[in-house]
This record gives C-alpha cells, structure tokens and sequence, in this order.
C-alpha cells in the first residue's frame, strides 16, 4: 500500500522499512547541524527518537536551523524538533530533554535502550561524555566535528577520529579520546581551513546579546561566537542521518543474512 515511506521502501525495501520503524535514536544537539539530521531521520522513517537540548530558538538561528521561524523564537528547539516531527510521522515516538548534556547529569540517561547515538553539541566535555556512554553501552555513535566558519559544504567526509585532518575541533577530540583509550570513533568533519569572522561590533551578540529569556547559556558566554550559513551545517546534519540509516539498515540487512545461511 502507497504510503508516505514508499519512495523509500523502493531502495531500503519493506524489511528496511520496518526496521527502521523499530529503531530508537537519541540525538543530543537540535541546532544547525541536529536540527537537519532529526529532520532526515524523521522522514527516513525512524520511529523513537530522544531529543536532547536546553536551548531556545533566537532571531539569529533563522539563517540556518530548519526549526526557527519568526514564530517559533523563544520556543524551546526540542519542543518545536518534537512537533515536526510527530507533523511528518504521527506515529514516531518522542522524548524531549530540555537539559545540556554533561557528566554530571549523565546517570540519568539510559543508552542501552537507544539503537543510535548522534552528538550533534558543540563542547567537548559534553561530547566526549556522550561517546563513551554510548560506547560503554556498546550502542553505534557518530559525533559531528566544527561546522562554524566555513563556507564549502562539498569538503565534509566521513572518516574515523583519527584520520581526520584540519579541523580544530577534531584535533582536540583526537587527544581526548586517545587520553581515555578511545580507540575508534565514526566523524563527520570539514578539511576546510575555518574562516576567521569578521569583527563587527555592530553586530556582535557579544555586544547586542538577543538570547530570548530564560535562555541558559547565553552567547556572551561562549569564548568564541563563529559565523555560520544555511549551507554547511544543514549538509553536515544531512550526513549524519545518512551514516545512521545506512548502518541500521545494514546491520539488520547483515542479521537476515546470516539468520537465512544459519
């Protein structure tokens, strides 16, 4: 039966499909880049999702996250990602955390239960916290390095954390993870060199500080506030959801291959 899923089906097919419908996946971080990637998810056909962001939508998030509207400024993002996506797909499952992630509220999170993991934050403490939880559980991972400051959204790859090259970020996850025995973590991250902003004050959030209120982590706290586009973190959310479809699909694919050989 034609259903909202069958352009999909045609290359996943029913199997795929429904494994999909089954799968739980626990994305940290609906900005720029997990806004776009629960977008795909959703209507790749996932069926629970954990949304985890304290953050509230602001005017300047209008240029590149794919929840914020003038009409949802001041609204919660994993409120509003949750009413997305129960618009694509009624039947998906939803869980909102309205908290930042880190070690100190890391116990009340349960990874055994999710079937992925994205880390879609921008800190490390909270990055690293997020992968070795989630490996701890044995539960796949797939972390996003810097997205800011760049304006070529064909240099993303995919790559192992210590193959990666130039990205700032990345060369800090590399000597946390090798400090704490990491010994293998699936990226997505830009060889393109970062842009150094422009330094105008005339539009500075440093200096004209916009965050809605109730917002608990203003920009003016942030050590570094990058310049981002509609074009780059949109791409690499994009591929963040295509390396979890492609790896739960063909782990089930992989399953039922060998259930049929057995």
């Amino acid at each position: 039966m034609l259903n909202q899923f069958s352009r999909t089906e045609l290359l996943l097919g029913k199997d795929g499909i429904a494994h999909l419908s089954e799968a739980a996946v626990a994305v940290f971080g609906i900005g720029g880049v997990g806004g776009y990637a629960v977008e795909a998810l959703a209507r790749s056909g996932v069926g629970s999702f954990l949304l985890v962001d304290d953050d509230k939508i602001c005017l300047t998030n209008l240029n590149r996250q794919i929840i914020a509207t003038r009409s949802t400024i001041s609204k919660y993002k994993a409120d509003v990602m949750k009413e997305r996506i129960l618009e694509i797909n009624p039947d998906a499952k939803v869980e909102v955390r309205k908290c930042f992630y880190l070690p100190e509220n890391a116990g009340e999170f349960d990874f055994s239960q999710y079937s992925y993991v994205v880390d879609a934050v921008d800190t490390v403490t909270a990055k690293i916290e997020i992968i070795e939880q989630a490996q701890k559980c044995g539960v796949p991972v797939i972390s996003c390095m810097g997205a800011g400051n760049k304006l070529d959204p064909t240099k993303f790859q995919v790559a192992d954390i210590y193959e990666t090259t130039t990205c700032p970020l990345a060369r800090v996850m590399r000597h946390e993870c090798r400090k704490r025995g990491i010994r293998a973590l699936k990226v997505v991250y830009s060889t393109e060199k970062s842009i150094r902003p422009m330094d105008d004050m005339e539009i500075s959030c440093r200096a004209h500080c916009i965050c809605p209120p109730g917002t608990k982590r203003k920009c003016t706290e942030r050590r570094d506030i990058p310049g981002s586009v509609a074009f780059v973190p949109s791409v690499a959310g994009l591929i963040l959801a295509g390396e979890v479809i492609k790896d739960l699909v063909d782990v089930h694919m992989d399953v039922a291959e060998s259930d049929k050989k057995a």
